[in-house]
């Protein structure tokens, strides 16, 4: 057993293994001070909800209390690794400001109140706007962090129940691009990749994706690779230095928003070389030839002055790809918040197409997701689409839906797209939302503008319920706060990227009176009176495992079939692949073996947009260019972005994650190693701009866009000349209980553009103009990372509640982790 430093060591030691090979066990675990393992009383099943790649663990339970975790061994996704958010961030779940009361707002101030004030209270205004205006008056935005069990009630609730088309998650802003990228190219999303491609790949090709950073123990697959016999070689596209583009084989680091131009010049050299498989080509796709007529117009050495890219490092690059005998390419939010996200996503696909690399292994595609649950929120119907990837613009497919809840197909909303999040804070802004109700997300940090989203947000006839397990700033603008139970506090399911299903069993009560989502969401239908056609309860489940029966139900025939899987199956073991059915009873590693796509017309989950414009193409259309289903190669002209640096904002503003944070800090803030980490919101720039500017590391600078402006720190970097980037995690609340006022210039997204891709309507976090301003020298380096036993964030404090520094009562300790053979044992 090897104690390790894992702020310091965010990946751990190496365990290098060859092509081919299976990846080594490397058991990963960190415990409270004072706890020893023999000490635990009981082991609970899991897996990580602080990111997308689903790492199984083990919850350690001692006097009621969660104390630690361990990695599982058994299981594909990690084979008992752990990241840094894995070891530490289960403490927030034990922090002091955990709302553990509903409150309501009375007086100008939110005050306690017990469930059945706070939930008459949303019934009484949802049965008013139903009443005076209809379903359109209410609209639902939850998360990335639900179970599928929670998020299916949700949408059977509102579609099913309400009959409201106004249904989103915040998936929006960090996936929707993989979703809808999936659909243009297969017809369907369902990712063409597994995880264990990594350990057949001759070549790995990460496109806008920092995996050091967003999913730490798949990078460490990759590093273990690349320290084996017959390492990958591995492509970065990124405009910064990041872990991924130092490891790289070839970095290109183009300016941002020209991430299609670039595609298309890769693609032109792999298409003018040759490096094709024409007989893959010819026998399971469509649109070859547009292809090839719009990338003529690319050669490398015009999109070298387009990108600022040098043309014989794009043919250095090409030509990898272009040779590789087993292809694996990701994609993440360098591509998804950027300009033309879909476009430059569905070119990645054509990659993999045009050379015949899907379906076998080392040759997939990961549109990777951004959240722990995105994937459900996406199957499930809790981002707008239909249940089970079922075709809201396909009537026999709203008819089996409605039959699988046994209510009237015009009952569920169809007959236009569904509302995503950024044209529901417009109907908020013009009116016609009255209602919305916010579920395990924080908006007033999360979303583009924040200046005006705080407007919409506070209005007066804007009925705004908030359900979380902290006072967040969204929380704090509330009408009604329901408190929520979290991960180890309630049972469910998720799913990740790679299509691997887990079971997440509860571990302790939640504290004082907060809910599982889905009693919450539960209660809401039944006091709603819901029912279906024959006057029963629509909502027939009372528990996660009985949920999960009638999800299974309305997954079956679909593309994400999980009829075949049970929480007897998924405890003790590894997670399980969807599809899984009577045909394929252990879970599919794969899909899209021998050509066989989910694109027939009749079966699709989308027909498709049109990738400049996103209008949905008819099924007329479909069927004239894809009847026998097949995929769909896309071909996408660049188009530049429409905010671009000028004499008064002359650089370019990006935004992103940092390793140590998730989404807007609310429970990594609390995790004393993590705060610790990245205490406070930095500017990373270049030396050059730095030298251009006389800023030196650590110096205070001040960030300005047309939106507004942000004070930090700066960092001194190989980011792009010319490019800013800033973490978007930092809100208005400290580690010290206080908060700041909105605007104070904290947040990243104060400066942010209200824009968003056409096709999968993801804003635009990457392409703002922005200027910079040096206010102050500073102290030194900004990156270093202070004192690690430093007492743990504090959350919000409303003027209701009292304000002071709050300790989780759980002193941290470092990690430890064990090489091969350490068994991590099944969970009692």
């Amino acid at each position: 057993m090897a104690r390790k430093d894992r702020i310091a060591d965010p990946w751990g030691t190496r365990t290098p293994y060859g092509a081919g090979e299976s990846w080594p066990v490397r058991v990963d675990a960190h415990l409270a001070e004072g706890v020893a393992p023999e000490d635990v009383d009981r082991w609970v099943q899991t897996a990580s909800i602080l990111h997308s790649n689903g790492d199984a663990m083990d919850i350690a339970v001692k006097d009621q209390r969660i104390v630690g975790v361990r990695g599982r061994a058994v299981d594909r996704v990690n084979h008992g690794r752990l990241g840094p958010k894995d070891l530490y961030g289960w403490q927030a779940n034990a922090s002091p400001d955990r709302l553990t009361r509903p409150l309501i707002r009375a007086g100008g101030q939110l005050v306690e109140t017990d469930w059945d004030t706070a939930m008459d209270r949303v019934v009484a205004r949802s049965k008013e706007l139903l009443a005076e205006q209809g379903s359109s008056a209410i609209g639902f935005y939850t998360t990335g962090q639900l179970f599928s069990e929670e998020y299916y009630t949700l949408g059977v609730v509102a579609h099913g129940g309400l009959g409201t088309n106004h249904v989103d998650g915040n998936t929006r802003l960090c996936t929707a691009t993989a979703a809808e990228a999936l659909k243009e190219s297969f017809g369907c999303d369902g990712q063409p990749g597994s995880y264990t491609d990594v350990d057949h790949a001759d070549v790995i090709a990460l496109f806008g994706h920092n995996m050091a950073e967003t999913q730490t123990v798949l990078w460490t697959r990759v590093l273990d690779r690349l320290e084996g016999p017959n390492p990958p070689k591995v492509i970065c596209v990124d405009p910064r230095l990041t872990p991924v583009a130092k490891a790289a084989t070839v970095h290109l680091a183009p300016r941002p928003g020209t991430n299609v131009a670039l595609m298309n010049a890769i693609l032109h050299e792999i298409i003018s070389n040759g490096w094709l498989d024409t007989d893959y080509i010819q026998a399971n796709t469509v649109g070859y030839a547009d292809l090839e007529k719009m990338v003529k117009d690319y050669p490398p050495v015009l999109v070298a002055e387009i990108c600022g890219v040098p043309a014989e490092k794009i043919q250095e690059a090409a030509a990898i790809i272009g040779h590789a005998e087993r292809l694996l390419s990701t994609v993440l939010q360098g591509f998804y918040q950027s300009n033309q996200a879909t476009a430059a996503a569905v070119q990645v696909n054509n990659l993999n197409l045009i050379r015949g690399m899907l379906g076998k292994p080392g040759c997939g595609i990961l549109q990777m997701n951004g959240q722990p649950t995105a994937q459900n929120t996406r199957e499930c119907g809790a981002d707008g689409d239909l249940a089970g990837f079922r075709n809201w613009s396909n009537d026999a497919q709203v008819e089996d839906l409605a039959k699988v809840w046994n209510v009237e197909p015009s009952s569920i909303p169809h007959f236009s797209p569904p509302t995503h999040v950024m044209q529901m804070i417009r109907y908020v802004e013009e009116g016609s939302i009255r209602m919305l109700w916010v579920s395990g997300t924080n908006p007033a940090v999360s979303l583009p503008e924040l200046a005006r989203i705080r407007s919409l947000l506070t209005q007066e006839r804007l009925f705004l319920v908030v359900q979380d397990i902290f006072l967040s700033e969204t929380a704090q603008l509330a009408d009604v706060v329901l408190p929520a139970a979290t991960w180890g506090e309630k049972t469910g399911t998720f799913t990740n990227v790679d299509r691997t299903v887990h079971l997440s069993d509860k571990a302790v009560e939640p504290p004082g009176e907060a809910r599982p989502d889905l009693d919450i969401f539960i209660d809401y239908a039944q006091r709603m009176g819901l029912k279906d056609k024959d006057g029963e309860p629509l909502v027939k489940w009372h528990d996660p495992e009985s949920a999960f029966e009638a999800w299974k139900e309305c997954s079956r025939g679909r593309p994400c079939d999980y009829t075949g899987i049970t929480y007897d199956k998924l405890r003790g073991g590894s997670g399980i692949q969807w599809p899984c059915n009577e045909e394929n009873p252990e879970g599919s590693e794969r899909i899209y073996a021998d050509g066989k796509f989910w694109a027939d017309p009749e079966y699709c989950e989308s027909y498709g947009r049109d990738l400049l414009t996103g209008a949905p193409m008819e099924a007329s259309e479909y069927k004239a260019l894809n009847p026998e289903g097949k995929a769909i190669i896309k071909a996408a002209e660049y188009t530049p972005p429409h905010e671009l640096p000028s004499q008064k904002y002359p650089l370019q503003l990006i935004t992103g994650r940092t390793l140590f944070h998730f989404h807007t800090r609310t429970k990594t803030a609390r995790a004393p190693e993590l705060q610790a980490a990245a205490p406070e919101v930095w500017v990373e720039m270049s030396a050059d701009d730095a030298g251009a500017y006389g800023i030196a590391e650590g110096d205070l600078a001040e960030v300005e866009t047309p939106r507004g402006s942000v004070r930090a720190q700066v960092r001194i970097s190989g980011i792009r000349s010319g490019v800013l980037f800033l973490p978007f995690h930092y809100g208005y609340w400290d580690t010290d209980g206080g908060h700041e006022p909105p605007g104070n210039g904290r947040a990243a997204n104060e400066l942010t553009i209200t824009e968003w891709d056409a096709a999968s309507k993801q804003p635009i976090f990457k392409t703002a103009a922005a200027r910079l301003t040096r206010i102050a020298a500073g102290d030194g380096p900004s990156s270093a990372p202070t004192n690690t036993a430093s007492a743990p964030a504090a959350g919000i404090q409303a003027a209701a509640f009292p304000a002071g520094k709050l300790t989780s009562g759980i002193p941290s300790a470092q990690a430890y982790e064990t090489i091969e053979g350490a068994a991590s044992g099944g969970a009692s």
